[in-house]
């Protein structure tokens, strides 16, 4: 996302994920997934082929109800084994400024191969930020929803029938959230390098301080990171 050329040392690894983040994050996406296949054949005769491989229809839901305890783990993990983190991330996404409104402007240009200007960025770009708000939108929606399904006798009958309405609006929205991170994350040539911080919570020092140039430099005042920009570094030295 930034004009930043890489360091001669462009192997050199800096940490941009606790541990707890990177199995909060695994676990996520597994249970995600997990929960959308075993309610595929709940939904349409189509997908009815799956039931034998679940160990039929009984089965299935009790997978699909076990996965969905997996699913509302991850933000626990990240309570007791990373609070400082979640913290951040909450800070990031309820702060707005100038700079995430001029990141979508020259997102658009990158997504597209134009030329784009750089915008310094935090820990989170604008982007970020509401891929999370929508994934955090999705996971509310479909657990609330989700529970009213689970425990009809506590509900109104008219609000488990919209608990059914919401749920497959919450998965269906999420799926779209969820294959347009993917690409942006994977994909995309200049996201990709930073594909390592969600399997090891480490990213190439170079790219870091390309893309979250503000949050880099504050970490090279703590001591924290390398710095990139010294002369005799950059020499190889």
């Amino acid at each position: 996302m930034s004009n930043h050329q890489k360091h001669p040392k462009a192997n050199e690894q800096i940490r941009r994920f606790p541990k707890a983040f990177v199995w909060a994050h695994a676990i996520n996406g597994i249970a995600f997934f997990a929960l959308y296949i075993t309610a595929l054949p709940m939904y349409t005769e189509f997908f009815d082929w799956l039931y034998p491989v679940f160990g039929g229809p009984e089965n299935a839901r009790l997978l699909h109800r076990i996965f969905a305890v997996v699913f509302i783990t991850p933000t626990f993990i990240l309570l007791i084994f990373s609070p400082k983190f979640l913290f951040l991330w909450t800070k990031e996404l309820i702060t707005w400024k100038k700079r995430d409104l001029q990141f979508f402007g020259n997102f658009v240009k990158e997504l597209f191969g134009l030329r784009f200007d750089h915008v310094k960025q935090t820990f989170f770009n604008a982007g970020e930020k509401i891929n999370s708000i929508l994934q955090i939108f999705c996971a509310i929606l479909v657990i609330v929803s989700g529970f009213m399904m689970w425990f009809p006798e506590y509900f109104p009958r008219a609000l488990v029938q919209w608990g059914y309405v919401l749920h497959n609006i919450g998965f269906g929205l999420g799926i779209a959230v969820i294959v347009g991170h993917i690409y942006l994350s994977v994909v995309h040539k200049h996201s990709r390098p930073g594909y390592s911080g969600v399997v090891t919570g480490k990213v190439p020092a170079w790219w870091a301080k390309g893309h979250y140039e503000d949050w880099y430099d504050e970490e090279v005042k703590k001591g924290n990171f390398p710095n990139l920009d010294d002369p005799k570094r950059k020499k190889g030295a």
